[in-house]
Parts: C-alpha cells; sequence; structure tokens
C-alpha cells in the first residue's frame, strides 16, 4: 500500500512577502540593522521558498508596532475620512457594497510610507492625495474598470509622504486625485 501524498509546503503570499521587506526597510531606516545586513536579509526574504525562512530573515528585528494598521470596515454604505485625522501606517479598507471617499489633503502623516489596502466588491472608490503625494498602484488589482490617475504635478519623491494603493477592486471604479495647494 502506498502512503498518502504528503501536503505540499505552505506558499509563501506577495502580501507576506511584501510585509517583509516593509519591515526590513523600516529597521534599516530606523537604524536598527546596518546597509550590509539588510542586502543580505532582503536577498534571503526575495528568494525564500517557505514561510520559516521569512522568519528567520525578520529575526532580531524590533517588534512591529500594532498601533500602525487600522481597519475601516463596513458591509454596505458609506466610508468616508476627510479633515485633518491621523492616517496609519497601514490602513485597510473593505467594503462590500458601498462608496469609499478618503481625502488624504489635510490629513497627518506619521509615516513618509503609507500603505493602504483596499478590498472593494461593489461600489466605487475616490481617494484624494496631498498634492506633492507620490501614488503606487503596482499592487492594486482592478476587476471591472480601470483606475483613473494622473500624477500630480508636484508628485516626486522626496517631496511628499509615498501612498502605496494595493488589494483588489471588484465591480467599481477607483479614482485619485491630487489635492490643489
Amino acid at each position: 500500500m502506498t502512503p498518502p501524498p504528503k501536503d505540499p509546503p505552505p506558499r509563501i503570499s506577495e502580501n507576506a512577502r511584501d510585509t517583509a521587506v516593509r519591515r526590513l526597510q523600516e529597521a534599516y531606516a530606523d537604524g536598527h540593522i546596518s546597509h550590509e545586513e539588510m542586502d543580505e536579509r532582503l536577498h534571503q526574504v526575495l528568494t525564500a521558498t517557505a514561510p520559516g525562512e521569512l522568519d528567520e530573515a525578520l529575526a532580531a528585528l524590533p517588534a512591529e508596532d500594532p498601533g500602525t494598521t487600522s481597519t475601516i470596515a463596513a458591509a454596505t454604505g458609506r466610508i468616508r475620512r476627510r479633515g485633518a485625522w491621523r492616517v496609519p501606517r497601514t490602513l485597510k479598507v473593505h467594503s462590500a457594497l458601498g462608496r469609499v471617499h478618503l481625502d488624504l489633503s489635510q490629513a497627518v502623516f506619521e509615516h513618509p510610507v503609507v500603505d493602504i489596502e483596499l478590498r472593494l466588491g461593489t461600489g466605487a472608490a475616490r481617494i484624494t492625495v496631498p498634492h506633492d503625494a507620490v501614488v503606487d498602484l503596482e499592487g492594486l488589482s482592478a476587476g471591472w474598470k480601470d483606475t483613473l490617475y494622473k500624477a500630480g504635478r508636484g508628485a516626486r519623491p522626496g517631496g511628499g509622504p509615498t501612498i502605496r494603493i494595493t488589494g483588489a477592486m471588484g465591480m467599481g471604479r477607483l479614482k485619485i486625485r491630487h489635492a490643489r495647494r
């Protein structure tokens, strides 16, 4: 009798790999690891094939501050943030059915890089970013309609916050615009 087939080893999600890279970059920026150590650990993260290898690369780093992630979720209705609100390091926005409007033009940024994870089913989303912000949409998957975004004239690396938008959009459209000065 042949033994049952073994389960395949767990795969590393892109989100887990991206999180590991971000933690290494933050540790380097905060002076916890040297440039050479960051290079070695980044190579280890980018070539890892098992979750345990990610854990090894992140060993001895300071614990991630749990207060830097916030989640806004709604099954239906509107999600709206505007005015002078504090933007966490990572903002997760989940909406099954409804509209989302995030106005970051007057928001307080405590981190040079902010990750916004969108998980939207049906409904439109609109994000207004500061005029000098840099927007990265590489990690966003749009299902039905393309994202509408035109880079602002004042947007340049080092000029304002970098806003990385990731996640998945279902049957809606994301519109991103830069605020006027």
